[in-house]
C-alpha cells in the first residue's frame, strides 16, 4: 500500500509534502466531511434555476456538511441564513481571501436569505502580535473591501467581535461550558504556555452559527438553520460547534469547505497575507500585478523550449492555470488554454499572460468598488438592525 502523504492543515498554517498539493480526498476522511458530489450541484441548480458558480462547477467547493439539509430546507420554503468570516490582520485583503466572500455573494443573492459575517479582530489580538487598537481598525477597514464584493445591505449584518460579544456573551458562555480545556487542546493543538484567550475563542467563532445570537435579525428563535462557506481549514472550529448545539437544544450548522487558494510559489502552500512575493492583494497596480507572475507564479512547462513542447505543461501543478480555474469564467476558454498548454503548444510565459489578462480587471473592478465604500455604509451594514427573513 502506498504511504499517504504527509500534510498539515489547521486554522493557522496549511502545508503539503510536494508540488501536488493538498491531497482533499485525505481531508475528506480525516476530518470527516461529505464529498460534494454533482448530484448535488444538480438539485441546486434545479431548485433555484441558476447555473452553477464556477466554483461548483471545478470542484473548488468540494466538501460539505449537510448541505444536502440546506436543500431540503430551500425547497420546503424554511428560512435559514448563511454566516461567513475574515480575520484582520492585514489592511489589504488579498485573492484568496476573496474566494469566500465571491461565493456567499453569490449564495445570497441565489438563495435570497441574510447573512452574517463576523470581523474576528479579537482572535486576531490573541493570535497575532498586534494591539485591540490595530485589530479593531484593521477590522472596519477590511469591511470595505468585504462591502466591495456585492452584498445586499438590506440583508447582510456586518459585526466587530470587539462591538458585537455583548450581545452574543449569553450564547459563548453556554457554548464554552460544553467542552473542556483538553478537547479544545486536541481540536486546535493549543500547549499549556498559550493565553487564555485562545482556548475561549472557538466559542466566540462558534456562536454566530445559532440563530439566538442575533436578536435583531431572529428574535430570540434558537430553530432557525446556519449555513456557513469556508475555506476546510476553518472545519476545527464547526467540528467542535456542531459537537456543541444538542447538548444546548439548537441546531447544528451545515458547511460547505472550499479548497486552498495557492501561493504563487505553488501549491505546498497557501497564499499567505504576511508575505507579499507570494500574494497579489487587492491594492497591486497592473504593473506590480503583472511583474508578480512573471517573476514568481510557479511554472509547470518544461525546462527548456524543446522539451515543453515535447511533453507540454503539468497543469496540476502550474499555478497561472490553478488561478484560471478560480478566476476564468469562461469554461471553454479554460478547457482551450487547458488543452494548448499541456499539449505544449501554449507556452509558460503565454499561459502567464492568460492569467495576468484575466485577474488584472477583476482587481481594477474590485478597486473601483471599494473606492465607492464610504464610512457611512461601512457603518450602515454594521449596525444591529432588523431584517427580512422571507
Amino acid at each position: 500500500m502506498a504511504e499517504e502523504k504527509k500534510q498539515v492543515v489547521t486554522p493557522w498554517d496549511v502545508e503539503a509534502e510536494d508540488e501536488d498539493g493538498i491531497d482533499y480526498d485525505k481531508l475528506i476522511r480525516d476530518f470527516g466531511c461529505d464529498a460534494l458530489g454533482q448530484d448535488l450541484i444538480d438539485r441546486m441548480e434545479k431548485l433555484t434555476g441558476h447555473k452553477p458558480h464556477r466554483f461548483l462547477r471545478r470542484g473548488l467547493f468540494f466538501s460539505h456538511r449537510d448541505f444536502n439539509k440546506v436543500l431540503d430546507l430551500y425547497e420546503a420554503g424554511t428560512p435559514f441564513y448563511l454566516y461567513t468570516g475574515r480575520g484582520p490582520s492585514s489592511d489589504a485583503l488579498h485573492l484568496g481571501h476573496l474566494i469566500p466572500f465571491h461565493f456567499t455573494a453569490w449564495l445570497q443573492k441565489v438563495f435570497n436569505v441574510p447573512l452574517v459575517i463576523q470581523l474576528t479582530d479579537d482572535e486576531k489580538f490573541f493570535f497575532k502580535n498586534l494591539t485591540l487598537q490595530q485589530t479593531y481598525q484593521l477590522a472596519f477597514e477590511n469591511a470595505k473591501d468585504i462591502i466591495a464584493c456585492g452584498f445586499d445591505v438590506s440583508k447582510t449584518f456586518i459585526f466587530s467581535d470587539l462591538d458585537y460579544v455583548g450581545t452574543m456573551y449569553p450564547n459563548i458562555c453556554r457554548i464554552q461550558k460544553t467542552f473542556t480545556k483538553n478537547q479544545v487542546s486536541g481540536c486546535f493543538g493549543f500547549s499549556d504556555s498559550d493565553n487564555c484567550g485562545k482556548f475561549a475563542f472557538p466559542a466566540v467563532q462558534a456562536a454566530p452559527s445559532f440563530s439566538n445570537s442575533f436578536p435583531h435579525i431572529f428574535g430570540n428563535r434558537k430553530d432557525v438553520p446556519c449555513l456557513i462557506p469556508c475555506a476546510i481549514d476553518q472545519d476545527p472550529y464547526f467540528r467542535m460547534t456542531r459537537d456543541s448545539a444538542p447538548k444546548l437544544g439548537y441546531l447544528k450548522p451545515s458547511l460547505i469547505h472550499s479548497k486552498f487558494f495557492p501561493a504563487l510559489q505553488g501549491a505546498k502552500s497557501k497564499m499567505s497575507g504576511s508575505v507579499d512575493s507570494s500574494a497579489i492583494f487587492v491594492t497591486d497596480t497592473k504593473k506590480k500585478i503583472k511583474d508578480k507572475i512573471n517573476k514568481y507564479a510557479f511554472s509547470g512547462g518544461g525546462a527548456t523550449v524543446e522539451e515543453h513542447k515535447e511533453k507540454g505543461g503539468d497543469c496540476n501543478v502550474d499555478v497561472s492555470y490553478q488561478w484560471l480555474t478560480f478566476f476564468e469564467e469562461d469554461d471553454q476558454k479554460l478547457e482551450r488554454i487547458r488543452e494548448e498548454y499541456s499539449s505544449g503548444r501554449m507556452m509558460t510565459g503565454e499561459i502567464k499572460k492568460e492569467l495576468i489578462d484575466c485577474i488584472t480587471p477583476l482587481v481594477q473592478q474590485h478597486q473601483e468598488a471599494r473606492a465607492q465604500v464610504t464610512d457611512e455604509m461601512v457603518k450602515a451594514f454594521m449596525t444591529p438592525r432588523p431584517m427580512n427573513l422571507n
